[in-house]
């Protein structure tokens, strides 16, 4: 606590040393930067911006946390660490176990690529401070810029009031695209698995090659280097190491155009590692740094080990393995399996605005980009995910469902300007896009998943006893809905298909018991296609003709036919502010009718799932008017319903819920 306090009251007289504008110089070409002078320039030209008030905020949420933990660890007895550090060193062995130092694996990092593929573009930058970008943000910068605290991620008048003299080139991503796979060519020579990073990054499994060659892990990334720069005039730093993580912060070392090679032995890692500052490691950024020392006292990738019990009582499990695996020198060696990917996206970030035409504009162009990226792989996929950062850095998503897979752009924009306009007015700084729910995700799904519309076609071809009016047994119908179904909605459009016809039925059955036309069909199947033909149920169903003479005022009508229940009385789709769903916090615009039908129908299906499963069998199910039968050229007359034909026949929306028997009987007397 001491070492908090103390800190507080530094960072009241000296502000610009606050998270806020927190600057490390661990990026390679920044070891001789003045960090006070820095920080004092990012402090006076962020204070007060949308931005300052955005990194306050989570500033303040990171301290909470960073107490909560403290309060946490005060709180653990010598006891609990005693038996947390069995855990500690229960696991190390476990790891320790896993430790392979029978592979080489190589790490290679272009230099400052960007920049550099413009410098090869024009020579007459080459020398002089120059960045990848514009005034609102820098994506890269030039080894000469980095000497003056300029960055990448660093906003680009920010970076042009530490350095005067800097050149801003705007990004051109089809160049550094061409030159990517000009490097990815050299790679596959040494490697055809390898994995790419990034475009300007990429791991290399060189073991097989030094074997063949006689040659060691060195030699190979020199010769590697030296062919990349032939291929392109780009030069590159390279690590090599006994894994993929220790093999990054080896080529982190010697940049630029160097490498640095850590010998596969145990001490010589752990060694390497005792002294390697945390924030040297790939995933972990500024705020896990500042939490582990602020909160624990860990600076180091040694300390984490000496520290795993307070790791193991305040960090889920996965995350302490995380951490006692970098503080012991281990990472990955076995080359991943492929994954199929799960979505696919695309975004753009621009200064600050609220101009729709130019937000449109934009969301077209991103738009045109995923569409040609999804084209490209040959993916379809019919959910869209809209991203918005407004300028106050507030992040928001919206999405969507389709009604058929695509790659689109012309689908994905319409869809996008839904979502979009829903949003407006807005100042927006990033707009993003993105796909996913691929069709082969269903193909690939799992087997013995059912669906609700393979549940209905097989119980409509087992039933034998279901006659020409329609209808069937009540007994028949309650053993079909005690069976244990798995239902996989989301999985199979047509399933939703269905619970909407049976929904949208009903509604129209209500409007009609006031104005009722006589031989008027159920459903209009002109302005609705028939979205399965095998399904001879919902096909009979569609059929159907309402019964004319049923009226709501006649008391005594109601009192006979109000014995069968056969739809539970589901309250409607509350929408808070109207575009939330009150169940589930899902967000559609009012303007998405058909989507947001879709998504009642989705929680009308749950429902009706926890139903059957037994979570609401005790409940009585509501009374609703059972639809007479008509001849379809008979005229309107008024035909009492025949209470024991009731009893024993109801219409198909039975067949989506449990009937209580006993409690219509009941009402009956």
């Amino acid at each position: 606590m001491d070492n908090g306090e103390s800190s507080s009251t530094n960072n009241s007289s000296r502000p610009w040393e606050s998270y806020n504008t927190v600057f490390t110089n661990a990026k390679a070409g920044m070891e001789g930067v003045d960090k006070e002078k820095v920080q004092r320039i990012v402090y006076e030209m962020s204070k007060g911006s949308k931005y300052f008030q955005n990194e306050e905020r989570k500033e303040a949420l990171m301290k909470q946390k960073i107490e909560h933990m403290r309060d946490r660890c005060a709180k653990l007895s010598s006891s609990d660490l005693s038996n947390y550090q069995k855990v500690v060193d229960k696991r190390i062995l476990e790891l320790e176990a896993t430790r392979d130092l029978s592979r080489i694996w190589l790490h290679v990092d272009m230099d400052a690529f960007y920049a550099a593929v413009e410098t090869l573009s024009d020579p007459s930058l080459k020398g002089k401070p120059m960045a990848v970008g514009g005034l609102s943000m820098i994506s890269t910068a030039n080894y000469e810029a980095r000497k003056f605290g300029v960055r990448a991620a660093m906003p680009g008048f920010i970076a042009r009031k530490l350095c005067p003299n800097l050149i801003f080139v705007p990004v051109d991503f089809t160049k550094y695209t061409y030159y990517s796979d000009l490097t990815r060519k050299v790679f596959r020579s040494y490697d055809p698995h390898f994995i790419a990073g990034s475009l300007d990054e990429a791991y290399l499994d060189i073991t097989e090659v030094c074997q063949e060659r006689g040659l060691s892990g060195g030699e190979i990334a020199e010769e590697l280097r030296s062919s990349v720069y032939s291929e392109t005039g780009l030069t590159c730093s390279a690590g090599v190491a006994a894994n993929r993580l220790l093999a990054k912060v080896c080529s982190d070392i010697n940049k630029p155009n160097g490498q640095f090679l850590l010998q596969n032995d145990r001490s010589t890692v752990m060694t390497f590692v005792s002294s390697l500052p945390v924030r040297k490691i790939g995933g972990i950024g500024k705020v896990t740094e500042h939490i582990l020392k602020d909160a624990l006292g860990i600076k180091t990738c040694e300390e984490m080990v000496q520290k795993g019990s307070l790791l193991y009582a305040l960090f889920s499990q996965s995350s302490a393995d995380f951490f006692l695996s970098v503080g012991l020198g281990l990472g990955g060696t076995n080359t991943p399996q492929v994954r199929s990917r799960k979505s696919i996206s695309s975004e753009r970030t621009f200064a600050a605005t609220g101009d729709e035409r130019l937000l449109y504009s934009k969301l077209a162009e991103i738009a045109e980009m995923l569409s040609h990226d999804m084209k490209k792989e040959g993916l379809t996929a019919r959910t869209l995910t809209l991203k918005l950062k407004t300028a106050s850095f507030e992040i928001r998503s919206r999405a969507v469902s389709m009604q058929r897979y695509t790659c689109s752009s012309d689908d994905i924009l319409k869809h996008a300007t839904k979502l979009l306009k829903a949003e407006l007015p807005v100042s927006v700084r990033l707009i993003g896009l993105r796909m996913s729910q691929f069709v082969g995700e269903i193909r690939n799904s799992d087997p013995s998943q059912g669906t609700i519309t393979k549940f209905i076609i097989q119980k409509d071809s087992s039933r034998q006893d279901l006659d020409d009016n329609n209808s069937f047994d009540l007994e028949a119908s309650k053993n079909c809905l005690s069976n244990d179904v798995s239902l996989s909605f989301g999985s199979h459009e047509t399933s939703y298909a269905h619970l909407k016809d049976v929904v949208e039925y009903e509604e129209q059955s209500q409007i009609d018991s006031e104005k009722v036309i006589p031989n008027q069909e159920c459903v209009k199947k002109e302005e609705r296609p028939q979205v399965l033909e095998g399904d001879a149920l919902l096909k009979k169903h569609k059929e159907c003709k309402l019964d004319t003479n049923h009226s709501m005022n006649d008391s005594s009508n109601a009192q006979n036919t109000e014995a069968v229940s056969v739809y539970p009385q589901t309250e409607p789709l509350y929408w808070v502010d109207g575009y939330k769903c009150v169940l589930c916090g899902i967000e559609l615009p009012p303007s998405f009718v058909e989507e947001r039908q879709e998504h009642s129908d989705f929680h009308l299906a749950q429902r009706l799932q926890n139903e059957e499963s037994g979570s609401s069998s005790s409940t009585t199910p509501s009374k609703r008017r059972i639809l007479g039968k008509e001849k379809v050229n008979s005229k309107r007359k008024k035909q009492k319903p025949d209470q024991k034909d009731s009893s024993k026949h109801i219409p198909i929306h039975s067949f989506f819920t449990k009937s209580n028997q006993n409690s219509n009987e009941t009402q009956k007397k």
